[in-house]
């Protein structure tokens, strides 16, 4: 019975693989025609479907680019990026579409010491450190019992600082994953997709308008209050605007 089960499983699985493949086909086919509304509506059935891929993102961002839905474009293209962040083609194809947006926002970059830490950490994936880590550890144990079994003072010596070495390399490791998963988690982007929204000092409507955004611009979420989200620029300036004014990434 649990046979039948799994190659019913396998085969709505397969079913289903063939069916997005073909939309995607169809939906590309749609695109080179010139049809991008049709295009979008074929990717965004893949979507729906719970199928997520680089390359179904980028197509959806090339399609709504062509028809100069800012918003849309660059928050595919994000999410794009999030799934393949060194495609040199996406990369390009997102400045293309931010070269679209009003708003012109300056950076303001990371110095000294945190952005040594940051830099380090951001090196390797949180899944990376950890492997480095669980080596290092290995490692040291075989060192502990090298030293342990060692025949002369000279070995045990080397073993014991070799071992050792191994062991602050492990907990270096280990410090630098949980900093990359503590940057993973402060790291919540969003698009501002109201075609201009307006900044709250406060999380109500009668608060003071600190700025105004239009649609494209790339915000940190801070956090939410009722139906607001209190969002941060690159240029470090903070505020309030309504949750339906952005699409978190």
């Amino acid at each position: 019975m649990k046979t039948l089960c799994s190659i019913v499983f396998y085969l709505i699985a397969f079913l289903g693989f063939s069916q997005n493949e073909a939309l995607f086909e169809l939906g590309n086919k749609l695109y080179n025609d010139g049809d991008y509304e049709g295009a979008i509506l074929k990717y965004e059935t893949i979507l729906k479907d719970g199928k997520h891929s680089a390359e179904l993102y980028f197509n959806l961002g090339n399609a709504h680019y062509k028809l100069d839905h800012i918003a849309p474009s660059i928050y595919y293209y994000e999410k794009a990026l999030q799934l393949n962040p060194n495609d040199r083609e996406i990369i390009n194809n997102s400045v293309f579409a931010k070269n679209m947006t009003i708003d012109a926002i300056d950076t303001v970059p990371e110095v000294g010491f945190s952005k040594v830490m940051n830099e380090i950490s951001r090196a390797f994936t949180f899944e990376g450190w950890g492997k480095f880590s669980i080596s290092f550890m290995v490692l040291f144990v075989a060192g502990f019992l090298f030293y342990y079994f060692a025949s002369t003072v000279f070995k045990k010596r080397a073993t014991f600082v070799a071992s050792a070495l191994m062991l602050a390399l492990a907990a270096v490791s280990l410090f630098f994953a949980f900093h990359n998963k503590e940057l993973a988690a402060n790291d919540r982007p969003a698009i501002v997709f109201a075609q201009e929204s307006k900044v709250k000092s406060g999380p109500n409507l009668s608060s003071d308008e600190a700025f105004k955004l239009h649609e494209g611009t790339k915000v940190q979420i801070l956090d939410t209050f009722n139906e607001w989200k209190k969002i941060k620029l690159t240029d470090g300036k903070t505020g309030w605007v309504p949750k339906d004014d952005i699409k978190a990434l």
